[in-house]
C-alpha cells in the first residue's frame, strides 16, 4: 500500500495517461496530418518524449505502491472523451491543439502540484516541460497565418472550443475524484475565491498562448 497523501495517486495516474495518449496522438497526427517529412519526424520526436514522461510517472507509481494502471483507470474515459471530441482536421489544427489545448491541459495538473512534496513537485515539473512544443507550433503556425492571414479566423475558433472542451472535462474529473479537487482548491475543493483565482491564472496562461502563436494580439 502506498503512503503518499491523497489526491497524490489521482495526480500521478491522470498525468501518466495524459502522457501516454499524447504519445498516441503526436504519433498518429504525425503519420497522418505531417506535410513533410521534416514535420513527421519533428513531431515523431515530440511524441517519443511525451512517452519517456509516461515511463517517468509509471515507475515513480509503482515505487510508491500503487499500480499503474489502477491509478490511470479512472482518467480513460474523460481523457479519450476530449480526444475525439478535439480530432484535428488538418495539420494547422493538430499544431493548435499541441500548443493550446494540451498547454491548458498541463496548466490545469501543473496547479495540482503547487501543494504536493518536494519530490512529486518536481516530477510533475520535469514531465510537464515543454520540450519544444511551442516553438514546433509556434513557427509553423505562425508562418502559416503569414501566408493565409484568413485561416486565423478558423484556428482561434477551434482554439477556444479546445478550452472550453478541456476545462469541461477537468471539472468532470475533479468532481469524481474529490481528492485530485483538494489538490487543485485546498481543503474539500470548496474553496470559491481559490478557484476563481485558478481559473484567472488558467485563463491569462491560455491568452499568452494565443497571442504567441498569432491567434489574438499581445498586451
Amino acid at each position: 500500500m502506498s503512503d503518499s497523501p491523497p489526491g497524490v495517486a489521482d495526480l500521478l495516474g491522470v498525468l501518466a495517461y495524459a502522457e501516454l495518449t499524447a504519445f498516441l496522438r503526436l504519433a498518429e497526427d504525425a503519420a497522418r496530418l505531417a506535410p513533410s517529412l521534416t514535420d513527421r519526424a519533428a513531431l515523431s520526436d515530440l511524441a517519443a518524449t511525451e512517452y519517456g514522461h509516461f515511463r517517468l510517472l509509471r515507475d515513480r507509481l509503482t515505487d510508491l505502491g500503487i499500480d499503474p494502471e489502477e491509478a490511470m483507470e479512472p482518467f480513460v474515459a474523460p481523457l479519450d472523451d476530449w480526444h475525439r471530441q478535439t480530432t484535428p482536421k488538418d495539420w494547422l489544427e493538430a499544431l493548435v491543439k499541441a500548443y493550446v489545448g494540451t498547454g491548458i491541459a498541463l496548466d490545469f495538473y501543473r496547479e495540482a502540484a503547487r501543494t504536493v512534496d518536494a519530490g512529486i513537485r518536481a516530477l510533475v515539473d520535469e514531465v510537464l516541460a515543454d520540450e519544444g512544443r511551442s516553438e514546433f507550433a509556434v513557427e509553423r503556425v505562425r508562418a502559416a497565418l503569414e501566408q493565409d492571414p484568413k485561416v486565423a479566423g478558423r484556428l482561434a475558433l477551434w482554439a477556444r472550443r479546445m478550452v472550453g472542451e478541456a476545462l469541461s472535462q477537468g471539472q468532470r474529473v475533479a468532481a469524481a475524484r474529490p481528492a485530485l479537487a483538494a489538490l487543485l482548491v485546498g481543503g474539500e475543493g470548496e474553496d470559491l475565491a481559490e478557484i476563481s483565482r485558478m481559473f484567472a491564472r488558467l485563463t491569462e496562461a491560455h491568452g499568452k498562448r494565443m497571442a504567441a502563436i498569432g491567434l489574438t494580439p499581445g498586451p
